[in-house]
């Protein structure tokens, strides 16, 4: 791919009229659709590409597998996707700037930070940004466009790839309705926020060749956790479902997402956090980001029991992250600005840096499924291009975007990063009466290159890794189900960890590897219980971490090389609905619990901190031991729906160390334990298409840090939001 070259200063990617836009098409939509109102139904089976499907092929999956709809989310009033997420256990999702724009998601133990470890997709299609290149997360859509999610773990997930230690996250989107149908959903709470969602469906056409659309729009906004803060996103979804046939379709997405923010990138001294937690000195830092997403997939049936879906993809991502501080050890100093003089300046002479970011990612990723007398076969093959376009820009003046003159200022990072991948998986399944075994492998192949446009250097590397994995389920009478699996997990590198930036050469860090086990029970009673419960354990031959902290002292990734993760999970899922129509109540319950007993560094391990110690046995940072969701609710027949949910995260050490008290700089000291308490009402209005509701989050207004990677960060505060939902 050839690199596109950008000046370091540019105006914001922003559209002013995106919101109007949006609005805009809302109503076309709405208009174009309303002359096919009466059209026959659409199909209801619209292929989409899931990593988990129905309940029956869930009850196969050689792995824990979570599926958690769009009623859940709906009646919980998500604020934020964190909030979807603790339901899946196993998952930990650590808070960042309080409105879930940059979830920081871990998997059994894993570090969370920047969703590193998870392969994150949207409708089987690859959502972050480069994947193969720098699995970080630095955006996520909006919660209110998705009608649900599966979380996939154990060896099943080596189907997808290309990160498979933790697991994978499928978020869906809802498919065009039968008929003309339409939602306008409008919210609005304390701290600033607003809401506003539109989205219109329809599908028409005769038989074999109907044609269905699906238009979603957001726009939310909100002044976040800290003072001198605020967040404004717009996020537009368009999914297109075209029937060429009784056998063959195609799904048309496009999206674009917007973000403008005035946003930290560090976190509070101790000092600092003490006075006031929710102070923010930064008053410069700002955020903005683009993404525009189109795929498109190919559906064929090329028998009853043979399918083909080929997707072909393509994301660009543009994010420019202006601040004046990395980190609390790097404040504004004489060393780090000259012309800066402290943090006393820093809104005067201080100045500031530009981290400004361009991905472009290209896919094609067919895969088959066959069904035979034996099993079923699925296979695939995925060629993915990325491209990164890094520059950092110094400017002299806490306001500035332009390159400065001082002795650090001007253009210190001008970089091309690029990866080529080729990799592909072949999955048996093989039905023996009760037991089913699921052997599978897959093969990645990755091209390094990076060139370094301020001093010449230039480097290339390849790294090639073969995976095996082995699932078996045995389906005993009345819905129980065991399972079982062993795979071995792989993680790519980033290109930076791997190429030199000063000469082009390699870098001997490793992928990540693992070997991952886990046994579970998996139950369900009709529609009342549904149950999983499961062990696991991965053993890392070479576990990838920060080496102290994100983006501040030690900010390098090193290998930690051997390393422990083990515990259990349980997820439980009960609600009444007996003869509801009668009796008027239904009440239910949801428990999401994980167990990370251990998590912890095993071998000849000296901290990065003090080379002097051996923290082999020490917890790995952020790994909180017990993680858990519950949520407890009542559904009347009158058209009200109330619910109360309890969050609770054990404490969390935050270096290789395992430092207890806090440290000045705030970036080093166990985080105390915290519980949240969330309220959610919805009441719909009989005999109409409207509902009301009303959430509360953190309704005892807790204060917790959740982060110390960048100094003290708090977690959002007590919120209310009340809003409208009309439904036609």
């Amino acid at each position: 791919m050839k690199s596109v070259d950008r000046t370091p200063t540019r105006p914001s990617p922003h559209a002013p009229s995106l919101r109007s836009l949006l609005l805009a098409a809302l109503l076309l939509a709405a208009l174009l659709l309303a002359a096919s109102r009466d059209a026959s139904a659409a199909d209801a089976d619209i292929p989409t590409i899931t990593v988990i499907g129905n309940r029956q092929q869930q009850s196969r999956i050689a792995g824990s597998a979570t599926v958690i709809d769009a009623e859940a989310i709906q009646a919980a009033r998500a604020f934020n996707v964190n909030e979807v997420l603790r339901k899946a256990p196993g998952l930990f999702p650590r808070e960042e700037e309080g409105f879930g724009l940059r979830p920081n998601i871990g998997i059994r133990g894993l570090n969370p930070t920047r969703s590193s470890k998870v392969l994150l997709l949207e409708d089987g299609i690859p959502l972050a940004y480069s994947p193969y290149g720098d699995n970080a997360s630095y955006y996520h859509p909006a919660i209110e466009r998705f009608s649900g999610l599966e979380v996939l773990k154990g060896s099943a997930q080596i189907a997808f790839g290309p990160h498979t230690v933790g697991g994978v996250v499928n978020y869906l989107t809802p498919n065009p309705g039968e008929q003309l149908s339409a939602t306008l959903r409008a919210a609005a709470g304390n701290a600033g926020y607003r809401q506003l969602y539109g989205e219109v469906s329809n599908s028409s056409g005769r038989a074999g060749r109907r044609t269905g659309l699906l238009l979603q729009g957001v726009h939310k906004r909100s002044e976040g956790a800290l003072d001198n803060t605020g967040f404004e996103v717009d996020d537009l979804n368009l999914k297109v479902v075209q029937q060429l046939g009784e056998r063959q379709g195609l799904t048309l997405k496009l999206s674009r997402y917007d973000e403008d923010s005035q946003v930290p990138y560090s976190g509070l001294t101790l000092a600092e956090y003490r006075s006031n937690p929710r102070s923010n000195p930064f008053v410069n830092d700002t955020f903005t980001a683009r993404r525009d997403g189109q795929s498109l997939v190919y559906h064929l049936e090329l028998g009853p029991a043979l399918r083909l879906d080929t997707a072909l993809y393509r994301s660009e991502f543009r994010r420019d992250w202006w601040r004046q501080s990395s980190n609390s050890g790097q404040r504004p100093n004489d060393a780090s600005d000259p012309r800066c003089g402290g943090m006393a300046n820093l809104l005067s002479t201080c100045g500031n840096e530009g981290r400004l970011r361009d991905y472009l990612v290209l896919g094609l990723e067919p895969r088959l499924q066959f069904d035979h007398g034996l099993g079923t076969l699925r296979a695939g093959l995925r060629r993915q291009q990325e491209q990164q376009r890094r520059l950092q820009v110094n400017a002299d003046t806490p306001t500035g975007r332009t390159p400065g003159s001082s002795v650090n200022g001007g253009l210190v990072e001008n970089n091309d990063r690029d990866t080529d991948a080729f990799a592909w998986f072949v999955e048996q399944s093989i039905e023996l009466g009760r037991l089913t075994l699921t052997p599978g492998l897959r093969h990645e192949d990755i091209d390094y290159a990076r060139y370094n446009r301020l001093n010449g250097a230039r480097g290339s590397t390849t790294l090639r890794e073969t995976l095996a994995g082995l699932g078996a389920n045995w389906r005993f009478d009345g819905g129980l189900v065991l399972f079982a699996g062993l795979h071995e997990g792989f993680s790519p590198p980033r290109v930076e960890d791997i190429i030199s930036n000063s000469t082009g050469a390699s870098v001997e860090l490793a992928a990540e590897k693992s070997l991952n086990s886990e046994l579970g029970l998996r139950y369900r009673d009709g529609s009342q219980l549904s149950l999983e419960a499961a062990l696991f354990r991965m053993d890392f031959a070479n576990q990838i971490v920060p080496a102290s902290v994100a983006g501040g002292l030690g900010a390098t990734l090193t290998a930690a090389g051997e390393t422990l993760h083990a515990g259990a999970e349980l997820l439980v899922d009960w609600q009444y609905d007996r003869d509801f129509a009668r009796s008027g109540v239904n009440p239910y319950l949801n428990l999401s619990w994980t167990w990370v007993r251990d998590a912890r560094y095993l071998g000849a391990r000296r901290s990065v901190l003090d080379p002097r110690v051996n923290v082999s046995g020490n917890r790995l940072p952020y790994t909180p031991e017990h993680t858990l969701s519950l949520t407890a609710g009542v559904a009347l027949l009158g058209g009200l729906r109330a619910q109360l949910e309890l969050f609770h995260v054990d404490s969390m050490v935050t270096d290789d160390l395992n430092t207890r008290a806090l440290t000045a700089s705030g970036q080093r000291g166990q985080l105390p334990a915290y519980q949240l308490y969330n309220l959610s009402l919805n009441y719909a209005l009989p005999g109409r298409d409207l509902t009301v509701f009303l959430a509360g989050k953190n309704l005892g207004d807790a204060l917790y840090a959740v982060d110390a990677s960048r100094g003290l960060i708090p977690g959002m505060q007590r919120t209310w939001q009340a809003g409208l939902e009309w439904r036609y």
